[in-house]
C-alpha cells in the first residue's frame, strides 16, 4: 500500500480527552475515531490490526477443537426472562423494542442465544462434548466509559460456550480453554498470567481471569515471576489427553498469582520466594468460567446421560476481548515515539521509507524494492509521499511497524539500503538485493 494512496490520518498533537497510553497513540496513529462516548469507527490502520489479533484468536480456538458460529447482535428479550437474568442484569442492558412492540436487546453476552441453539439440536450425550464460539461485536452500557477502546461501550468479543454432560467434561473443556488462551496470548507477544477470580453464588473454583502485566493497568498484581518463563507454544500438550493436560495446568496454577481483590500477603510471602516476588499492575484481556446448569437448567436444555435420564448439560463460557487486546498491546510495548507493535498483529510488516521522493534512481529502487517484498509475501507500506525526512521517520515510530526499510540517495548510490528494526532501534546496511531474503 502507498501512503500516499492510503487513509491514515495521523495527529502531530495528542487529544485533550486521551488519558492512557493506548488511547494517546491509537488517536495519533488515526487507528480509531470516536463516534460518541465509548464507540469507535475503526479506521484502516485500527482494523489492519484487529482483523490480525482476529484471526490468532480463531486459529487457537479452531486448535483447540472449538467451532465457530456467528450469533446476532439483536437477541429476543424472552430469552433472557426464561434465564432470569433479563431483569437483574442492571442499566448495562440496552433494552429496545421492534416494530410489533416485542421487547428485544443489543447484546452484552451470549449465554442465552447458545443455550438455545444448543437444546434446539442436541438431545444425547452421544453428541457431546461440544464448544461453540464466535467472534462478535457487544453493547453495555458503561456508566463512565474512558481510555478509548480498553473500556468501551461497543466492543468486539471472544466468547466460546462448551457443553457437557458432566463436571468431569466440564472440567476438560475449562483446561483446553485455559491452554488456548495461554497460547493465544504468547502468539500475541503478551505475557498473560492467569489469576483466580471470584465465581460467585456458583461456587467451585474454575474461574480465571487473565491478566497482562502493564505499568497503566488498573488491577494490583501479585505473582511468582516463574509465570513468566514458560513458552507455551513449545510445550507440548495434546487437547484429547485429559490427564496430561489436567496434570500440566496443575502445575503452572500451583504458583502464586491473585489480583488485589484475592491477594493474601502472607501465603505471598510463604510461598514464593524473595527474589520471584512481582508486584505491580495489570490488564485484564481475558475470563474463562465454568459456571455448571446455571443456564441450562432453567432453559431446559437436557441432554440423555448414559443410564437414560434427561440431565441439564454443564456449561462453561470464554471470553477474549478482541478490541480490547489492541489497547493492551499497545500499553505494554510502546515507548516516547509511539506503538511497537508484535509482528504477528502489525498492520503492515515493513515500512518502506523514501527519502527522496521525484530522484528517478530512489524512486527506481523502491519500486524494485516494494514489488519483491510483496512478491515474498511481506504487507508492506510505502511512504512515497513528498515530505521531508523528519516527518516519514516520525510517522513510521507512531505507527509501530517492526521494520523499517530506508532507501535515500547516498544508499542507491552505494548499493544498500538501512533496515531499521523498530522494537530496538538498530539500524544496519545491507545489498538492495539482499533484502527480501535478509528479512526472511
Amino acid at each position: 500500500m502507498r501512503l500516499s494512496q492510503y487513509f491514515m490520518p495521523t495527529l502531530k498533537e495528542t487529544p485533550a480527552e486521551a488519558q492512557i497510553v493506548s488511547h494517546r497513540l491509537m488517536l495519533r496513529a488515526g487507528m480509531v475515531r470516536q463516534s460518541s462516548a465509548g464507540i469507535y469507527s475503526w479506521l484502516p490502520l485500527g482494523l489492519r490490526v484487529l482483523k490480525r489479533i482476529e484471526q490468532v484468536v480463531r486459529e487457537e480456538q479452531d486448535a483447540s477443537g472449538a467451532q465457530e458460529v456467528l450469533m446476532p447482535t439483536i437477541q429476543p428479550a424472552d430469552l433472557w426472562r426464561e434465564s432470569g437474568r433479563y431483569d437483574d442484569y442492571g442499566k448495562e442492558m440496552l433494552r429496545i423494542k421492534d416494530r410489533h412492540e416485542r421487547d428485544m436487546l443489543y447484546g452484552p453476552t451470549n449465554e442465552e442465544q447458545i443455550t438455545e441453539i444448543f437444546r434446539s439440536y442436541v438431545r444425547s450425550y452421544r453428541e457431546l462434548p461440544k464448544n461453540l464460539y464466535h467472534i462478535q461485536w457487544k453493547f453495555r452500557d458503561e456508566q463512565r466509559p474512558r481510555f478509548g477502546v480498553m473500556r468501551g461501550r461497543e466492543f468486539l468479543m471472544k466468547d466460546a460456550y462448551s457443553f457437557d454432560v458432566d463436571e468431569a467434561g466440564a472440567r476438560h473443556a475449562y483446561n483446553k480453554m485455559f491452554w488456548a488462551y495461554l497460547r493465544t496470548y504468547q502468539r500475541l507477544g503478551l505475557q498473560a498470567i492467569p489469576m483466580r477470580a471470584a465465581t460467585g453464588p456458583i461456587g467451585g473454583n474454575l474461574s480465571h481471569e487473565f491478566i497482562i502485566l502493564a505499568e497503566t493497568g488498573e488491577s494490583s498484581v501479585f505473582c511468582d515471576t516463574e509465570y513468566l518463563k514458560t513458552d507455551f507454544l513449545a510445550t507440548p500438550v495434546a487437547y484429547d489427553d485429559v490427564k496430561g493436560l489436567a496434570k500440566a495446568i496443575e502445575g503452572f496454577v500451583a504458583r502464586y498469582a491473585a489480583t488485589d481483590e484475592q491477594h493474601d500477603e502472607k501465603r505471598f510471602a510463604a510461598e514464593v520466594p524473595d527474589g520471584r516476588r512481582y508486584q505491580g499492575k495489570g490488564i485484564e484481556v481475558g475470563h474463562i468460567f465454568y459456571f455448571g446448569t446455571k443456564y441450562s437448567a432453567p432453559m431446559k436444555a437436557l441432554v440423555s446421560d448414559p443410564a437414560g435420564n434427561m440431565v441439564p448439560v454443564h456449561m462453561g463460557s470464554y471470553g477474549i476481548g478482541v478490541s480490547r487486546l489492541a489497547g493492551a498491546i499497545i500499553e505494554a510495548s510502546h515507548d516516547k515515539d509511539g506503538i511497537i507493535w508484535p509482528a504477528s498483529v502489525s498492520p503492515f510488516d515493513v515500512g518502506l521509507i523514501n527519502l527522496k521522493s521525484g530522484d528517478a534512481k530512489v524512486d527506481a529502487v523502491c519500486a524494485d524494492l516494494y514489488g519483491k517484498l510483496r512478491q515474498a509475501g511481506k504487507q508492506v507500506l510505502y511512504d512515497d509521499r513528498d515530505e521531508r525526512a523528519g516527518a516519514k521517520f516520525a510517522d513510521m515510530d507512531l505507527i509501530g511497524l517492526p521494520w523499517q526499510v530506508i532507501v535515500g540517495p547516498k544508499g542507491v548510490a552505494a548499493g544498500k539500503v538501512e533496515l531499521k528494526r523498530r522494537a530496538t532501534g538498530q539500524r544496519e546496511e545491507i545489498p538492495a538485493e539482499a533484502l527480501a531474503q535478509h528479512l526472511r
